[in-house]
């Protein structure tokens, strides 16, 4: 497929080639025919990318604040690394797509191969959006028209929180694409319509449709001209679709309304409040969110869960379809709202146009006709030559922030062939793949695990499929190194062992290595050299300062990130199993009690290990600090002597002969030597990790989080 995005670092626009995305359960892959740029969500996009460091953070101040608490904690240049490749990473552009149906997953009902449909994907080819975002197009509605959907819901769910009734006075302040949408649906609702913008050619469209104008450019006082339109009353509700920084569509909108009138604010401005405007008039005022009850739910967005009709009326889908609906009955005209068109293969020129030409409405893009459906899975990045004998050549599962920014530079320095990634939408396996010099991107992981010359396979996915594609390469006959954590469940964890088991009673010397990376930090290497010294039980303490993330977070599904103890916290089980140096015996976990305050509170809990030697140890993994405190801390007591490591950068000794102190410029936590002690293995035929270790951390891992999950 090929696709637009765009670069936040530079504010550049290109078309990316990748593999077409992978069909899920859920899921509705699209062949696409026309699509829609909006005019002010993505200008307001392409503008950010385009601005200096200096103005993007003017505009983002509390990321600002972030940024210098990490660069307390973390250091400047590891804070650096993180910034540079959060701006470095280009994202998708459009969210209103038209085009017919080439392919659904398992689970789809509503949909079938050759539907019309439109849906909220982006500007590509081709796009896979979940069945629950998308409708059915009727066959006297074009495709140009169709394409204004996505935009126009947004102004019906404004106006839905507004709840106008037939006859009420209605003000839309801001007559751009949203706003001239939403006229023409309260018009058709029978309000009376006054819009409010100051631009006039849009206001001569909107005037079209039958709503009264008022432009401020020419002199006209918007406050006057409501009170006129309202008979003096004040307006009933004024529904905002300005994008602005000022805060006057919101103080005019407060002056001009009737007593308890309604605000429902779709744009962005200014929200510098004056209380006694608000007051007086016991005003409602209410931010709407995009397309409508669904947006951001994980639930209805990626796993296709619908809401009952009878309990949630509107969802994006269904405001997909209402819009579609008044088309259908020509009570909403789009052809005066398309100001260009441009085929897709031209698309950068559309957003030159879009930047430099601020009256643009509505911008299409045609997409060129294709004679066949095939759906292309792999593509090729790069002409490589062939691979030496006893070469590491490595395939990647997961192009994500991590794989992309640590994981592949890390192998990638340790020698190894980059030849193939895999991502299932394919978009970002293609540009972290281009950028590290793969040879082929891909959304189909059985054909990568086909290729004979991949021997070397690198899981960086979501939790939930580790174990799974584990599984999966190991039976394949590859070297394995997979993100922790291994598996979310014992069975899980389980199947792993057996197929690591069968692979080498049946001949192979596969390896597998979980990425428990901190036990390869210099520090802690240093800290176990000093141990290896003493021959008494040791007593840790160790921190991990996590930081908290919404409930609804993927991590936080015990059956999709598996919680926060078994995806991150195994880090230290692992860390407390290597220092130790000893099998860990027992195991006990005690939660934050349950309270009204949190909704989840496994992530604020203690771990007590005991090992085998009579060391033992707590690990605090907790998520309620503050972000300036150092994330990880680690203590070690034995023999009268102490270590103290604070966040992989500052190591102190205290009643160690010949040493006090271990400081480091940058934070290391063994990121980058982990891989490479993982193919010096292979090479070497020894193992960075004992097997027998990561099964038994795995095991171990997972009663805790049981037990937590339990109390």
């Amino acid at each position: 497929m090929k696709q637009i995005v765009q670069y936040f670092s530079t504010g550049e626009t290109q078309i990316v080639d990748a593999p077409d995305p992978a069909v899920g359960p859920n899921d509705v892959l699209i062949r696409t025919s026309t699509s829609l740029i909006s005019a002010g969500t993505e200008r307001m996009l392409v503008d950010f990318g385009k601005a200096s460091l200096l103005q993007k953070a003017r505009k983002q101040p509390e990321r600002v604040a972030d940024v210098l608490n990490k660069v307390k904690t973390d250091g400047l240049m590891t804070t650096v690394d993180a910034v540079r490749s959060k701006l470095g990473q280009p994202i998708p552009l459009g969210y209103s797509n038209v085009g017919v149906v080439i392919d659904v997953g398992s689970r789809v009902t509503q949909f079938a191969v050759g539907d019309r449909v439109v849906s909220n994907g982006p500007h590509a080819d081709v796009v896979r959006v979940s069945q629950t975002l998308c409708a059915p197009i009727p066959s006297n509605v074009s495709n140009d028209t169709a394409a204004f959907v996505v935009i126009g819901s947004i102004g019906l769910q404004g106006i839905r929180l507004a709840q106008p009734t037939l006859g009420e006075a209605i003000v839309v302040t801001g007559a751009g694409l949203v706003g001239l949408l939403a006229i023409q649906l309260l018009i058709a609702q029978g309000c009376r319509v006054l819009a409010i913008d100051f631009d006039q050619n849009k206001l001569d469209i909107a005037k079209g449709y039958g709503a009264e104008i008022c432009n401020p450019s020419n002199g006209e006082d918007p406050i006057g001209a409501g009170m006129a339109f309202s008979r003096g009353r004040g307006v009933d509700a004024v529904i905002i679709t300005a994008s602005t920084e000022s805060t006057d569509p919101v103080t005019q909108a407060a002056q001009m309304s009737r007593k308890r009138g309604r605000i429902v604010l779709v744009g962005v401005t200014g929200l510098n409040l004056n209380r006694s405007d608000f007051y007086e008039k016991e005003l409602s005022f209410q931010v709407s969110c995009s397309y409508g009850p669904g947006r951001y739910d994980p639930e209805y967005e990626e796993k296709g869960n619908d809401y009952p009709a009878a309990f949630v009326r509107w969802t994006e889908g269904r405001n997909f379809e209402a819009i579609l609906d008044m088309m259908e009955r020509r009570a909403v005209s789009t052809d005066e709202l398309i100001s260009s068109r441009f085929s897709f293969e031209n698309a950068v020129n559309a957003y030159d146009r879009l930047t430099s030409d601020k009256s643009s409405l509505g911008m299409l893009l045609d997409y060129p006709p294709t004679a066949e459906d095939r759906v292309c899975r792999t593509i090729p990045l790069k002409q490589t030559d062939e691979y030496s004998s006893g070469a590491a050549v490595v395939g990647f599962i997961g192009a994500g922030n991590y794989a992309s920014r640590i994981l592949i530079p890390a192998f990638q320095k340790a020698g190894a062939k980059l030849d193939t990634i895999v991502s299932s939408g394919g978009l970002s396996g293609s540009i972290s793949g281009t950028k590290a010099g793969f040879a082929k991107a891909s959304s189909d992981v059985d054909e990568m695990l086909t290729n004979d010359a991949i021997n070397v396979v690198a899981i960086a996915t979501r939790h939930d499929s580790h174990a799974d594609l584990t599984v999966k390469a190991l039976n394949a006959g590859k070297h394995v190194f997979v993100e922790k954590p291994l598996g979310l469940t014992r069975t899980e964890v389980s199947a792993v062992e057996e197929a690591y088991a069968q692979n080498h009673s049946d001949g192979g010397n596969n390896h597998l290595m979980v990425g428990y990376n901190r036990r390869f930090a210099p520090q802690i290497l240093k800290m176990k050299s000093l141990l290896e010294q003493v021959n008494e039980p040791k007593s840790f303490l160790m921190v991990m300062n996590a930081g908290a993330i919404p409930a609804e977070h993927w991590t936080q599904d015990p059956d999709v990130g598996g919680g926060r103890i078994v995806g991150e916290a195994c880090h230290f089980i692992d860390l407390m199993r290597f220092l130790a140096d000893s099998p860990i015996v027992s195991s006990q976990g005690r939660t934050m009690g349950k309270n009204h305050a949190m909704g989840v509170t496994t992530d604020k809990a203690s771990i007590t290990l005991g090992f085998e030697d009579g060391s033992f140890g707590t690990i605090m993994y907790l998520a309620n600090g503050a972000t300036s405190f150092p994330k990880e801390r680690i203590e070690v007591f034995t023999a009268g002597r102490t270590l103290q490591l604070d966040n992989f950068r500052n190591l102190k000794a205290f009643g160690w002969p010949g040493f006090s102190k271990m400081n480091l410029a940058r934070q290391n936590k063994g990121q980058e030597h982990c891989p490479k002690a993982f193919l010096a293995a292979i090479a070497n035929g020894s193992s960075a990790i004992p097997v027998e270790q990561i099964f038994e951390v795995a095991r171990v891992t997972v009663d805790v989080a049981n037990s937590l999950r339990d109390q």
